[in-house]
């Protein structure tokens, strides 16, 4: 068991900047896969980036080369720095970790992105 506290949303004016944690109460070494998920109203929640246990990424096509998923074992935190931000990336963002198939998620911090 896990329990996950995300916290860094808010919100920013277009073309800013925000970064989201996401802390876990207890090593997250051994977990498989951990990612970022997003909703926006009346939208599906959808995966924005995630890294794997070996340290790759991936990351949805409208967020490439403005979001970076990365991660700190020491402080079992995972990370989304968000840069150029654009009113459509506002949503609730969870974060999501994966471990023998068992998912843990947070509890939603939500980033508005003003025009």
């Amino acid at each position: 068991q896990v329990q996950l506290v995300e916290s860094g949303g808010g919100l920013v004016q277009a073309e800013g900047s925000l970064t989201l944690s996401c802390a876990a109460s207890r090593s997250i070494f051994s977990f498989n896969r951990m990612a970022w998920y997003r909703q926006a109203p009346g939208k599906q929640r959808e995966l924005v980036a995630a890294i794997f246990s070996g340290g790759a990424t991936t990351y949805v096509d409208s967020v490439k080369g403005r979001f970076t998923i990365s991660r700190d074992n020491a402080k079992n935190t995972l990370y989304l720095r968000m840069n150029s931000l654009k009113p459509e990336d506002t949503a609730v963002y969870y974060c999501n970790f994966v471990i023998v198939g068992i998912h843990y998620w947070g509890q939603g911090t939500q980033v508005t992105v003003s025009s």
